[in-house]
């Protein structure tokens, strides 16, 4: 029982962030393409850049 315990824990080490990236960006893309929301997500982008000063 303790051999089966011992390998169904995850390693604590934490997922590179340009893996994590790479695995929501198709997920992300295709829900704009099926809503429609493109707009939304260029408004919203455009108003994060002026609100860091670009």
């Amino acid at each position: 029982m303790a051999y089966t315990a011992s390998r169904t824990t995850r390693p604590s080490s934490r997922r590179h962030p340009l893996v994590a990236t790479a695995m929501v960006l198709p997920l992300a893309a295709l829900l704009v393409v099926v809503f429609g929301g493109w707009e939304a997500v260029v408004t919203q982008a455009s108003s994060v850049g002026v609100m860091l000063g670009r």
